[in-house]
C-alpha cells in the first residue's frame, strides 16, 4: 500500500502516539538544534516533541499558518522549506492536514531535509489509504500510521514504517515478542538479548492480537483493490460541484493542486450563521466535523454525488 521495499520494517502499534514514541525515544537532539512541527497539526505528532525539546534543549519551530486566503496551500508549502535549515535536526508533520486537508509537497520538503541532514518523520494517519504514498519515492525516516482512519481498520491497532536510521533502536516496551525467536515457543525461557530483526522490535506487545489483526488485514485487501488513486478521483467527482457552488457563496476552500480530495476544509464568510449550518445539517443527518475554524467534510467510496448536493444545500 505504501511501496516499502521490505516488510521487516513494518511494525504493529496500537496508537499513532505509541508508533511516534518509539521514534523519539531513539534520536539524539542537542541543545539549540531545532524540530519544525506544522502549526495546529494533530496533537500526537507534537507533544513527544515537546517533551524532549525540553529535555535535550533543543528549539521547537512551527510552521504557521498562512494568514487571509490567498495562495495559501502554496505559501504554507513555502513557509515549510524556508524553515528547513541547517539547524534543523528534524521535520515532524503530516502529509495532509487533519483539520482542512492542506497537501504538503513531501517531495520537495525530503529533498530540502536530506541537503540539512535532517529526520523526515510523518504522520500518516490522515491520508495512508485514501491518498498514494511511496516509501520508495519519498523516504521518510519514519511514517506513523492510526489504522482506525483511511485504514478502514479497528481502533487500537496501526502500522509503522521505519527507515534505516531506526534498524538498531532501542523499543519503548520489552515484550517477548519482538525477542529473536520468539516464534519457538518451545525455547522461550532461554532469554534472547536480541530483537528480532528490523522494525519488528517496535512492535506492541499481543502484535498477534488475533481480533484486531484480521480486521485490518481485510481493510487493507480492500484498499489494495479500490487503490488510493482512484478513491482519490472518485471522491473529486462527487464532491467537486458543491465545492463550486460554497466557493461561489463566499466560502474558503483550499485550492484544488493544494488539498486532498478525500478530506478538504472549509472556511466560513462571515456572512454565514453557523449555528443555523448546524441546524440545517442535523436535520439532513449529515455528519461533518469542526476543527477550529474549519468545517471538515470526509467523503468516500460510499458517498453519492447527491450527499454532496444535500450537503451543499444547506449553505
Amino acid at each position: 500500500l505504501v511501496s516499502a521495499p521490505d516488510p521487516s520494517q513494518i511494525a504493529i502499534i496500537p496508537s499513532a502516539s505509541y508508533g511516534l514514541a518509539n521514534v523519539v525515544n531513539n534520536i539524539k537532539l542537542n541543545a539549540g538544534e531545532e524540530i519544525l512541527l506544522v502549526e495546529e497539526q494533530f496533537p500526537s505528532n507534537v507533544y513527544h516533541w515537546l517533551r524532549i525539546a525540553k529535555e535535550t534543549g533543543a528549539i521547537i519551530k512551527m510552521a504557521k499558518t498562512p494568514k487571509g486566503y490567498s495562495d495559501r496551500g502554496r505559501n504554507w508549502n513555502l513557509s515549510i522549506l524556508e524553515s528547513i535549515n541547517s539547524k534543523t535536526a528534524v521535520v515532524a508533520m503530516p502529509q495532509v492536514h487533519w483539520a482542512d486537508g492542506t497537501l504538503f509537497d513531501l517531495a520537495a520538503i525530503r529533498e530540502k531535509t536530506k541537503r540539512f541532514g535532517a529526520l523526515l518523520i510523518l504522520d500518516g494517519t490522515q491520508s495512508i489509504g485514501a491518498f498514494p504514498f511511496s516509501v520508495e519515492e519519498i523516504k521518510p525516516d519514519a511514517l506513523i500510521c492510526a489504522g482506525y482512519k483511511w485504514l478502514l481498520g479497528p481502533y487500537s491497532l496501526g502500522l509503522a514504517y521505519y527507515g534505516d536510521y531506526f534498524m538498531d533502536g532501542k523499543p519503548i516496551e520489552e515484550n517477548w515478542i519482538n525477542r529473536l525467536y520468539s516464534e519457538d515457543f518451545r525455547g522461550l525461557t532461554a532469554y534472547q538479548e536480541q530483537y528480532q530483526p528490523g522494525a519488528e522490535r517496535f512492535s506492541v506487545g499481543e502484535s498477534s492480537n488475533f481480533n484486531l489483526v484480521p480486521m485490518l488485514n481485510e481493510a487493507l485487501d480492500y484498499l489494495l483493490q479500490w487503490k488510493p488513486e482512484e478513491i482519490q478521483a472518485y471522491c473529486h467527482s462527487i464532491s467537486k460541484p458543491t465545492i463550486e457552488r460554497i466557493r461561489e457563496k463566499g466560502h474558503f476552500i483550499e485550492a484544488d493542486q493544494y488539498r486532498a480530495k478525500h478530506l478538504f476544509g472549509i472556511y466560513l464568510n462571515t456572512k454565514q450563521d453557523l449555528s443555523v449550518l448546524k441546524s440545517e445539517l442535523q436535520q439532513k443527518q449529515i455528519f461533518v466535523s469542526f476543527r477550529g475554524e474549519a468545517i471538515r467534510v470526509s467523503g468516500h467510496l460510499y458517498n453519492t454525488i447527491s450527499d454532496f448536493e444535500n450537503f451543499g444545500s444547506c449553505f
